[in-house]
């Protein structure tokens, strides 16, 4: 999520041991405090990557490892992307960007209306993923979907001089409708031109927006039950909009998952929380952008604004919308190829705060494996595996015009879900969210929460609760997840945890609760763990593991390296001036084929060690360098911190996040979001992103893509 419209509240009050606890007990204060390692924390912190130089060794088939070519770039802090040298950065589709010929032309001074939004791209990139529209020319004309997360009300509504009532009052329905349409998902066609430079495409066919009004389906488990019968939706099969979009991703049969973040936010329940609510931390007085006061104005349409009022007010769920928060939290399948086709929610994969969804090693006849995180303070990682089969017939067909959202539910309606326990040994254990799981009392999960026997959506409905029950270990904000699609390893960022205390303290609880056995509660505080070793963790790691070949239900896990300032006491990892950071968000593993890729790092940072120096950035390393390197760890550490690389670095008060490559690896693309004063031309939708800016100007979120002025390789 964004630093901009993260809460520093904390919704989990189990008494679960947290990952900062486990990884405790292998790295000593001590030690911490001096900035080393101890013996314990080296051998766990490099067993993943000591088993693959062994396995190198033994077997005689050891390579080459890639090895990045740039120079790793000073921190700048600048209205400006900053490149290295020998590379070029273009902006392209900055939000308000017309999709459709009938959309007006952006300028400086322009008003946006809801009309034109939802003709427009949308504000505030983030995740993002490309679509082949042909297999020939997939590296230069194919569809981009990203998500727009949250909108910044003083850019939107700068004409004006800003919104109107943003914090009490009633707001306007013109307001609200144009709020609703900036939030979602565009979908925009973009080519290659022959000059080199990246244009969209204006009026294509599949250029489209999902917004927070946008008819979706319901499907899984939660579908059609009696959690989700709203008045909009009697039978609980339909409902509206996705919000809040963080990271994506993607299924091997060619389809688009964005994840439902931030969610509760825009709502407001001003009576009794539903449990599960509560447990999510859903407002009780007014919604962020106080969109449910537009309620019963002349022209409210299906009420499309008193549904962000979810406090029962009728004689059952059918009367109101009191289920309304129940059909969202999930992650939401699109077809980018098909302009007609409705969004589609997929509740088998959980309900929480999702930031993303990343598939796993794709291996025919195994089930297909999607994993995620929930992005708030000491809360958990989720894994989902399908009933169904792999099977390669069903992968992507670009061009082809079929039905891929069927394949979705073939894979993605039927499976387990899974939650993450961190053991300090560098093991761990999925647990299984199914109603007849035994709890530690020896109930089944089910009766615990309260839910009749088999009651698969409830649990679904319930998934903190859920986790919180089966004992799974609190993690320091779990954030983007990449997997190896070689090995099979899994990356995921824990971007901080301002809320983790120190390892002999007694964890607190939220909703005024006394343990997480209590419905609705979760964690305010908790102390440190193995994998989560920082008492108010400011900067954050990335974690690795790998599934163990001969139990689906375990796997091994240890710290791939820890965010810090060159001059902490706590620089684990041994970072310097030029590569220090910190609140690693985005991550993305870029394969690069024979069993190698770079991984590419991006920032979010707020803390004043490393902001000081620097504004976020994108930094990138070659795992399989630093698992053949003779005497070292296969994690980043003081004697080879030298591979990790910083990259990019965004302008002013930006975030940086989504990210992939052209097939051919000639163009990187990422996005910038909320900058402060960038673009520098405040009317151009491409233009030099390197240009520094002059003056004020508009800011608009955009997407940059960076290439080598030779038209090289990104990055080797």
């Amino acid at each position: 999520m964004s630093k901009q419209i993260e809460t520093q509240q904390n919704f989990n009050c189990s008494d679960n041991e947290p990952f900062s606890s486990v990884l405790a007990r292998h790295v000593s204060r001590r030690d911490i405090m001096r900035g080393g390692l101890s013996l314990a924390a080296l051998g766990m912190l490099g067993g993943i990557g000591g088993l693959n130089l062994a396995n190198a060794q033994e077997s005689g088939t050891g390579k080459t490892p890639l090895a990045l070519a740039f120079e790793s770039l000073r921190g700048s802090r600048t209205d400006a992307v900053v490149v290295p040298e020998g590379y070029t950065a273009q902006v392209l589709i900055p939000w308000g960007t017309p999709l459709e010929d009938q959309a007006p032309a952006w300028h400086r001074e322009q008003e946006m209306t809801a009309e034109a939004q939802a003709r427009s791209v949308g504000m505030h990139h983030d995740g993002m993923h490309a679509f082949p529209l042909s297999e020939q020319h997939a590296s230069r004309d194919f569809l981009l979907a990203l998500n727009n997360e949250y909108i910044d009300q003083d850019a939107l509504w700068a004409p004006r001089g800003g919104p109107t009532n943003p914090d009490s009052g009633q707001r306007p329905a013109d307001e609200v409708r144009t709020e609703i349409n900036a939030h979602g998902v565009t979908i925009v066609r973009v080519r290659k031109q022959a000059e080199g430079g990246w244009s969209h495409v204006v009026g294509d066919a599949h250029n489209r927006r999902f917004t927070s009004a946008t008819p979706m389906d319901l499907a899984g488990p939660v579908a059609g039950s009696e959690y989700v019968r709203t008045r909009y939706s009697p039978y609980g099969t339909r409902t509206r909009g996705t919000n809040n979009n963080c990271a994506n991703g993607f299924t091997p049969w060619g389809t688009y998952l964005t994840c439902e973040e931030n969610w509760p936010e825009v709502f407001v329940n001003r009576g009794e929380l539903n449990i599960d609510d509560a447990r999510l931390g859903l407002p009780t007085e007014r919604g962020r952008y106080g969109w449910e006061t537009a309620a019963g104005v002349d022209g409210e349409r299906d009420d499309e604004f008193a549904r962000f009022d979810v406090t029962p007010h009728g004689e059952g769920p059918r009367d109101d919308y009191r289920n309304e928060t129940r059909t969202f939290g999930y992650i939401v399948e699109i077809d980018p190829y098909n302009g007609q086709s409705r969004a589609v929610k997929r509740t088998a994969l959980g309900r929480f705060r999702h930031e993303g969804c990343w598939p796993g090693k794709l291996v025919a006849g195994e089930p297909v494996v999607f994993y995620s995180g929930h992005d708030a303070r000491n809360e958990y990682i989720y894994k989902f595996v399908s009933d169904a089969k792999w099977d390669p017939a069903d992968a992507n067909r670009p061009g082809e015009a079929y039905d891929r959202l069927a394949l979705g539910a073939k894979y993605m309606d039927q499976g387990t879900l899974y939650v993450a326990r961190f053991d300090a040994d560098g093991g761990g254990e999925w647990l299984a969210l199914e109603p007849d799981t035994r709890v530690a009392d020896g109930r089944t999960l089910a009766a615990a929460l309260s839910l009749a026997e088999g009651d698969r959506a409830g649990v679904i409905v319930h998934t903190c609760d859920a986790a919180d029950l089966l004992g799974a270990t609190p993690m320091d904000r779990p954030e983007w997840g990449t997997v190896d699609p070689s090995s099979g390893e899994v990356y995921m960022t824990l971007t901080n945890n301002s809320q983790r205390t120190a390892a002999d303290t007694e964890p607190t609880f939220t909703n005024e609760g006394d343990g997480v056995d209590a419905a609705g509660v979760g964690y305010a505080t908790a102390p440190t763990n193995a994998a989560n070793p920082r008492a108010a963790n400011e900067t954050g790691q990335v974690i690795r593991w790998r599934e163990r070949g001969d139990d689906a239900t375990r796997f091994d896990w240890e710290v791939f390296v820890f965010g810090a300032a060159a001059d902490d006491a706590d620089n684990l990892s041994g970072l310097t001036e030029r590569n220090q950071f910190a609140s690693p968000d985005g991550l993305w593993y870029d394969d690069r084929g024979d069993g190698q890729g770079i991984l590419w790092i991006e920032t979010d940072n707020g803390y004043d060690g490393v902001a000081e120096q620097t504004n976020d950035q994108v930094l990138a390393v070659v795992p399989g360098a630093l698992s053949h390197a003779s005497g070292q760890a296969s994690v980043v550490g003081a004697g080879n911190q030298q591979q990790l690389k910083r990259f990019a670095v965004g302008p002013n008060d930006c975030e940086v996040t989504g990210i992939f490559a052209t097939p051919d690896k000639t163009a990187l693309f990422i996005n910038i979001q909320h900058p402060g004063n960038w673009p520098a031309d405040a009317d151009a939708a491409t233009q030099d992103a390197t240009h520094v800016t002059s003056g004020s100007v508009r800011p608009r979120a955009a997407t940059v893509v960076i290439q080598k002025a030779d038209g090289g390789q990104i990055g080797v």
